[in-house]
This record gives structure tokens, sequence and C-alpha cells, in this order.
């Protein structure tokens, strides 16, 4: 009887599965409506089917063929091809077609494709650096934490006053490419949601972290597919992992772990819409990352109150790039005695894990001063290592920070580019993420702003360059150095005639350096050892290059150059004689009296370069001057120059720079090279050696102090004047390569 009353289609077939069941009101062996989890009868497969396609944004087995469901993030319905509403792996999960991983695809062998962030490594900073080709100190947007002390405002990421764009400088991207007939469309980008320069992109949103990274690259792909009259030529899409799990748990943790895999399955689905869209072979993408991440730890924080005690009157921003300024402000910010503060703060334990810096003495290669949002004393933290007022709370100690040295290894960032653009498999060194900015604008065929970049200098991941660099032409004077008839008798060092022999030839292996400064007359001194650029104006060389084999022996005299005129010139007397002086050589000994330099020398000349020289058979050595008097960067003008060399009797440099330059391959000499290795030096000239503290040895100090102030070719271009590698035959993009590579520090360093 129980079959005659009971003639239900549940009856006459067994249904163990909720497709096409979701949220209806039928009977049978499992249930599939809202109640089934109460009563604890729902069919096996009712969350698959059911309640994921209401936070999920892919199809399954489960899900191809379903039944519409007005909740679904997307749909794996029959028909979602007709409605435009499918997930956006619909056709690999439920058409069998093969997804765009699953294809034939390059393999990166790299374990990492590094690139470089812009110090400080933090989010916004590098974020706007990235779009700008601007450091720091160029855009204004120095910290995600800053004080103006001419707006008397203060900017963190949480205020409303991020939205003032008066915090933002340079020209963005996306205004690039509107002032230049182009559309842009940003699915979140530090910057993109602030009205610079009176301007939005044409599409963009107001941050908002909680929108899920599923629903940012759907708009994305929808905004590929706008009219054309609507369409952005250019994309941004931020996605705030896995930095935010390597905050919470550190770099090294299944969080993170997880977190990649994350980011990984999204650029994915980013490559699995464009594929649908037939568009995975048209455009360019960059993957791009601001920045590292170092684990945390309160064994490993240094604390300022530990040696000035009462610390009510200062603030910190706390950190690996700490800035302190007054607790009153704006009236004490330019006032206050940050060098007493800095000297009493220095060399104060052994093995003390931070450095204080008034800021124009920092490392030139951070290009961290000219900007009155950075805090006249900053501190230099070594690797793992913060800074803060006060021991800081638990909760500060956990989990991974950024914001270190950007050449520190843990801080390094990752570059991808893919697409019809790109040269296909090219793998190259690691390069600042200042030079992205006029890379994309190549790819979109813009001409970019005035930048920080050096464009040309990724031309080697281009298919095909559309800029084609060029070497900066000299604008000084080149004159014949007049001969003098008669040499001063006694210099002070005078060589003896025994060791007046020719030592060595090809000393300009790669060409003299030109002088791009203007209004400069130089001559050149030819010598057996060395040339050099003399300054008439300055009076003294711009520049010395000579080459050091591997086995070459060094003596401590010189003699005197009848091509430099007998007055004015700087006797070695003069420097023995002033007790605010000392002297060394700009090149090695067996120079010239006016090389004329700090003890520091002595060590690089007769220990450091030897070792250069054996270690490279040989190396080509460009040293000189720098003057940076107002600490931008650049070289203080001749005018400048002129009038302090008239208003006293000899002109102190800020800085002296070095460019070592040997062959790729070992086994070539230098003036046989077929590709160069290069290393370069802004050395500070400083009255003391705060630095560097008493009671390390000689070998140890200096060599932190050059390892420390290491930069960029390009970097001793703009602070000299001087431009390098012109005779080469490479082509000029290639020789931009090299001058914009920064050596990354390892970690244990």
């Amino acid at each position: 009887l129980g079959c005659i009353f009971g003639l239900k289609p549940s009856c006459a077939k067994e249904v163990k599965s909720c497709k096409g069941r979701c949220f209806e009101r039928t009977f049978g062996n499992c249930r599939c409506d809202s109640a089934c989890v109460d009563l604890g009868n729902c069919c096996l497969d009712y969350q698959e089917t059911c309640i994921e396609p209401e936070r999920i944004w892919t199809c399954s087995k489960f899900r191809c063929g379903e039944k519409r469901l007005s909740r679904s993030l997307c749909s794996c319905s029959d028909d979602c091809r007709d409605k435009d509403d499918c997930c956006i792996n619909y056709s690999s999960a439920c058409l069998g077609e093969k997804s765009w991983v699953q294809e034939t695809c390059e393999n990166i062998n790299e374990p990492q494709c590094p690139a470089g962030p812009v110090y400080p490594t933090k989010t916004f900073p590098n974020h706007y650096s990235i779009v700008t080709g601007l450091y720091p100190e160029s855009h204004g947007i120095i910290d995600n934490k800053m004080y103006d002390p001419k707006m008397n405002a203060s900017f963190a990421l949480k205020s409303k006053e991020k939205f003032n764009p008066k915090w933002y400088k340079g020209e963005p991207i996306w205004l690039t490419a509107k002032y230049q007939g182009l559309k842009a469309g940003t699915f979140f980008w530090p910057g993109s949601d602030v009205k610079i320069n009176g301007l939005f992109p044409d599409i963009y949103k107001i941050y908002n972290g909680s929108v899920p990274f599923e629903e940012r690259i759907l708009a994305v792909l929808k905004w590929l597919q706008l009219p054309k009259d609507e369409r952005p030529h250019f994309y941004t899409l931020y996605l705030e992992e896995p930095d935010s799990s390597g905050h919470s748990h550190g770099p090294v943790s299944s969080e993170v772990i997880r977190a990649l895999q994350r980011v990984d399955n999204m650029v994915g689905m980013l490559m699995d819409g464009l594929k649908g869209l037939n568009l995975h072979r048209c455009l360019n993408l960059i993957l791009i990352s601001d920045h590292g991440m170092e684990q945390a730890s309160c064994k490993k924080y240094a604390h300022l109150d530990k040696y000035l005690g009462d610390v009510k009157d200062i603030k910190l921003v706390y950190g690996p790039a700490a800035r302190l300024r007054p607790s009153d402000v704006p009236d004490k910010y330019y006032s206050f005695n940050y060098e007493g503060l800095a000297r009493n703060l220095s060399c104060r334990e052994l093995n003390q894990h931070f450095k204080p810096y008034l800021k124009h003495f920092l490392p030139k290669r951070l290009h961290f001063a000219k900007n009155d949002r950075i805090e006249p004393l900053t501190f230099y933290l070594d690797p793992q290592w913060q800074l803060a007022l006060n021991p800081p709370a638990e909760k500060h100690c956990q989990g991974g920070f950024h914001g270190s040295d950007n050449v520190f290894s843990n801080m390094q960032a990752l570059f991808i580019g893919y697409g019809p653009g790109f040269q296909h498999g090219a793998e190259v060194d690691s390069f600042e993420n200042i030079e992205v900015y006029n890379l994309m604008c190549d790819l979109l065929n813009l001409i970019p702003a005035s930048n920080n970049g050096t464009h040309g200098s990724l031309n080697h991941l281009l298919k095909n360059p559309i800029y084609t660099p060029t070497h900066p032409k000299e604008v000084s004077s080149l004159v014949q150095c007049p001969f003098t008839r008669t040499p001063r008798n006694n210099l002070g060092c005078s060589c003896n005639p025994s060791v007046k022999n020719i030592i060595k030839r090809g000393t300009l292996p790669y060409g003299r350096p030109r002088v791009i400064q203007k209004n400069s007359t130089i001559c050149l001194l030819y010598q057996h050892q060395f040339v050099s650029g003399y300054s008439h104006d300055i009076l003294m060389p711009l520049w010395t290059s000579y080459t050091v084999d591997r086995n070459a022996n060094f003596s401590n005299c010189l003699y005197q150059d009848l091509r430099v005129s007998l007055s004015p010139v700087h006797e070695c007397s003069f420097y023995k004689n002033n007790a605010k002086l000392s002297y060394g050589f700009l090149s090695p000994p067996r120079k010239l009296c006016f090389f004329l330099l700090p003890v520091i020398w002595h060590y690089f000349h007769g220990t450091l370069l030897q070792r250069y020289a054996q270690e490279r058979n040989g190396v080509n050595v460009v040293s000189g001057p720098v003057f940076d008097s107002d600490f931008d960067g650049r070289y203080d003008s001749s005018e400048t120059l002129k009038q302090r060399v008239r208003n006293q009797e000899v002109l102190i440099p800020t800085h002296f720079f070095i460019v070592l330059t040997s062959c790729k391959d070992p086994d070539q000499a230098p003036s046989q090279c077929e590709n160069l290795d290069a290393s370069a030096f802004i050395l500070p000239h400083r009255t003391d050696n705060s630095e560097s503290c008493h009671g390390k040895q000689e070998s140890s100090w200096v060599e932190e102090l050059l390892r420390l102030h290491r930069a960029r070719i390009t970097d001793v271009e703009q602070i000299t004047g001087l431009s390098f590698y012109q005779e080469r035959k490479e082509p000029v993009s290639d020789i931009l390569k090299l001058k914009t590579h920064l050596p990354i520090f390892n970690q244990e360093d």
C-alpha cells in the first residue's frame, strides 16, 4: 500500500544529487533546500552545487550544466555564453578546452626574476615610482607615513589626507596616456584615486581592500570589451597578497605559500579570461611587485630610549628606515639640533645595528635627501633590524616587515613581462623600478614625461624598441694644456729621477670621459701611466684614468706636470702644514701633486685595488672629485664652483667617485674586453670618520664604507657631469644597461 499512496518522482527514481534542484522544496532520499542543513538530510553535493557558487568564481564538475542560480557569482549553466556570465574557466572545466596554463608555455628557469625597488622599500613610494619613473624624493611620496612642514600636514594610508593631490608630484602614466589621446583604467593603484593635476584616470576605483580579487579581474575583462571609443589602452590591477600574509605571518610561513598560490590562481584566471576574449596573444602584461619581506623579531629591535632616556620631545617614524623630528612642529622642524643628536647616537656600542645620518650624508644611490618631507635626521639599519623610540609591543615584533635598504636581497621585488612587445625568453639582470615607466611608455608608443629613469636602458627587453638612445654631447671646451718652462724645485713630495719611468699603457681602454658640464674649460694631461682631465676652472682634475694590471707595484712619490701653470698650484707641503687637511692620492702614488685626498685612499690603492686587479685580471679605474653642495645628486654648476674657488684657497669636494671597469671574461685583459663588468662608488668626504666607529680594523671599515656607498654609473654621471664609455662600439642601449645596474647585497655581506 505504501507504493500505491507514494507514487512520486522521488519515489519512482532514487535522487542523490542537488544538480538542478538547488533550493527547491522537493523531497526524496536527500534535500537541497536551505532547511536540509538543520534537518541533516542534505544531498552530498549540496555545498558544492548550491552554496559554493555564491562565493567562488570558477566552474567545477559539480557545476557544469547547472541550473541557473540567482545568487551565484558567475554561471556554469549551458546558456551562460548566451547570457555572457560564464565563469572564466567554463571552457576548460565544462567543454574540455585547454586552459591557458595547459597550453605550451615558456618555463622560467630562474628561481626568481628580481627587480630593484626604490628606497625606502615601502608600498606607496614604490608603486608611485613604478608609474612615474621618479624617486620618492622627486615624486613626494617618501613613505606610507610622512609629515610635510610647509603644509603642516601628515599623510597616512588610512587618512583622508591621502586623497589630497598636493602630496603627489610627477606625472603618473595614466595622465601621460590621457595627455596623448589614450585612455586608462585603474582597478586600484596608489595615486589612481587622487585628482592629480586636476585629473583622474578615465576609469578608476576608490581603494577598497575588501573587494575580492576575482571581482577585480572580471571588471578589467569587462573594460576590455567596452566599445572602442570607451575602451582603455592602459590598465592597472592591484592585489594585496602576498604582502598582507607576509606582514601577518612572516615571509617563511604556510600562509604566505597559500597567498602565493592564490595570486598564481588569479594570474591564471586573468590569462584564461584573456584567452576567452582571444586577447592572450595581443596584450602586453607586466607582473610586478613593489618590495620583498623580512622576518620581524623583538630581539632585532633597537630603541632610542636606551641611549637618550627621555624621548617625549621627539617623534620617530619607526621601522627599518626610521626618521626623527621634534614633537613641536612646524616651529622647531628646521631649528632642531639634529646634528648634535646624530653625534650623540653614533658608535654608542660595539656592533651597533643602526647608524644615524643627517640625510645629505646618506649613500647617494638611495636618492633620499632632496625633499622637506624627509626629516633631516634618518637612520640606516642593518638587515633584519628595526628602530623604535621604546621597546615595541609584542604584536609589532611578529610577522614580517619591509622598508630596508633597497639592495638587500630580501627586499628585492619581481618583474615579469609577457606579450608580443617583449623579447621572447629574455632573462636580464635586476634593474630599478624607476625604469619601468619609460618601458610602459614605449609599449604604448607614448612620449614619457621627465623622470629619473634612463630611457632606452631596457631596450633589450623589447622585441622592437621604438626609442634609440644616444650619448649626451660634450658641451665643455677641450683645450691644449700649455707647457710651463721651469718646474718648481721642491713640491714636498717630488719623485727621485730613478723612478720616473714609463710603467703601463692603455690608461683609457674604453675612451675618455666626456664632460657634460656647461661653461667648463678642460685640458688632457697624458702620461705613460695615467691620463687626467684637468679643469682650469677649479684647478684640479675632474677625472683621472689609469689601468692596474695583475702584478702592479706602487711607490709614494710624484712629479710636477709642466703643462699645469705654476701659479696657482697646490703643493703637497700646503697640506702637510695644515692641521685641518690631510692628503692622499686620487690614483696610485707616483702621480701629480694636485691629486690630494684623505688617507682612506692609502688602503684602497695599497690593498683593495691590487686585490681587484688580481681577481679580475686587471682593472681600469676612473676617479675624481664630486661637488654636490646642495645634496640633490646633481653636480654643482661651474659658476657655483668658480665662486667657491675665489672665496677659498682649496676647493673641498663633498664626495669622490670611483668607476672600476674590467672584463666579464677573466681571461681577457682590460684592453681586450668584449663585454664589460663595472662597479661604481660615490664616497663621502667628511672631516671625521663618524660613519665607521673607532676600534675597527682599517680593512673592515674601509670595505664596509665602499660596500655601503656603491652606486650605479648613472648616479656617478649625474653627480659629476661626466659621461663614460662613449667610444665603445656596442649599441648605446647596451651601455645604458651596464650603467644602470646596481648589484644586490647578499644578507651575509
